[in-house]
């Protein structure tokens, strides 16, 4: 029952108002009790006539796109070649899916030579569909490739492939000539194995520890510290570079500091560059995370999401040739690097496959469906550690006596 001295509030978010401090609070959780009651309700009702009909269950999920910061990113013109856009947005992979249908345009407005453009578009869609014309054509295709498979040599390059792809993994597949042209031991079909990656600090730093935690996170590598002693030698980055290359390391990795905390990284691409500038935040290591791992001296698995712009890709490479391209799948490590509004959350975990309670969901896909094959089996995942976030600041032209003269990409200078 309201009491005399209260009052409606039509503008409010209680249905009265009143200067009794308890009332309002009474009133307040009276009014939030049925307001969830009501979405309750609606969600139910909802479901019902969801489960009788599936395509209002669609069409409800294609209207309720989450309105995020990189959904509302705008990109730029950009359809030249010649052009390496490291200072632009650009998605290249949504460029190349429009260059075929460019094409089917200019097809229907009367090009010529249009049955050579579509046995071009169309190629591998016929050769698909011609192997299932008969069963027979099938089962000696298999027994040919069985054979060959058993004669042929795995490459370094050849992976499982997963039974679905992410909406944020990074097509590597994709190399834009004038980058590939710029940049050419980046940008390889065959990448090398890292033989060591040589891991060191600034001069005067403290950070010894953190150092050696960055040899557990990229494989092959070692921690040699620099010292600033008065009667010893300051070997500058570009000294560090040479003496690295000539002895077959793959890439130099400093470390800086700043208030004895981890505040960059620096990797040196031997032989010849380019070298990038990163900034690191939220250095957390990984005995200070809750319910953390060991991690083993098993070579981890590398996920690379949202690299989509010509630099993203450039810097995918880049990560892609610190670590070795065969995994050692019986260590059940990956190593995640995210790309979110340019910033990239670097994580370590370990998984683990086990069976799925009653109470658990389905695998789904990207496309909302359930993953065929899977039904019965759940990941489990366990951080390892460290955790920290980079950001890209400069991209060097080769390796400079002094950093910053020149450069290939520089950021913004803010935070």
């Amino acid at each position: 029952m309201v009491s005399r001295n209260s009052k409606s509030s039509p503008n409010g978010a209680l249905p009265f108002q009143t200067g009794n401090k308890l009332k309002r609070q009474e009133l307040f959780i009276k009014h939030k009790k049925a307001k969830e009651s009501l979405k309750r309700e609606e969600r139910f009702r909802r479901k019902k006539e969801e489960d009788k009909d599936p395509r209002l269950r669609l069409e409800r999920r294609k209207r309720n796109v989450p309105s995020t910061i990189d959904r509302k990113r705008t990109w730029d013109d950009f359809d030249s070649d010649n052009e390496d856009g490291l200072g632009r947005s650009v998605d290249v992979e949504r460029i190349k899916k429009q260059k075929p249908e460019d094409v089917e345009e200019d097809r229907v407005h009367g090009v010529d030579d249009t049955v050579a453009l579509k046995d071009q578009l169309s190629g591998e869609d016929d050769e698909r569909d011609s192997m299932v014309d008969s069963s027979t054509d099938i089962e000696e295709d298999g027994a040919e490739e069985q054979e060959t498979s058993r004669t042929k040599p795995p490459t370094l390059t050849d992976r499982a492939t997963s039974p679905t792809r992410s909406t944020t993994s990074t097509n590597l597949s994709l190399m834009p000539e004038a980058l590939a042209a710029k940049f050419p031991t980046l940008f390889t079909q065959e990448p090398r194995v890292p033989k060591v990656l040589k891991v060191t600090t600034s001069l005067n730093s403290t950070l010894h520890y953190e150092a050696e935690l960055l040899t557990t996170l990229f494989p092959n590598s070692v921690y040699i510290p620099r010292s600033a002693h008065r009667y010893g030698h300051k070997y500058s980055v570009r000294e560090i570079s040479k003496f690295a290359a000539n002895r077959d390391y793959t890439s130099v990795i400093i470390l800086n500091e700043d208030q004895k905390k981890p505040h960059g990284l620096d990797f040196v691409h031997l032989p010849d560059g380019p070298m990038f500038h990163f900034s690191i935040t939220n250095w957390i290591e990984g005995k200070k995370l809750p319910g953390h791992g060991r991690p083993t001296n098993h070579y981890p698995e590398l996920i690379l999401n949202n690299f989509r712009t010509p630099l993203g890709l450039l810097t995918a490479h880049m990560f892609r040739s610190m670590f070795p391209p065969l995994p050692e799948f019986e260590g059940r490590q990956c190593v995640t690097m995210h790309n979110q509004r340019d910033f990239i959350f670097v994580r370590r975990h370990r998984y683990v496959f086990r069976d799925k309670r009653p109470t658990e969901k389905i695998l789904q896909g990207p496309d909302g469906k359930g993953i065929k094959g899977v039904e019965g089996i759940r990941a489990g995942l366990q951080e390892l550690g460290p955790r920290f976030t980079m950001k890209l600041r400069r991209i060097d032209k080769g390796i400079q006596r002094s950093s910053g003269q020149e450069w290939e990409w520089k950021g913004k200078t803010d935070r």
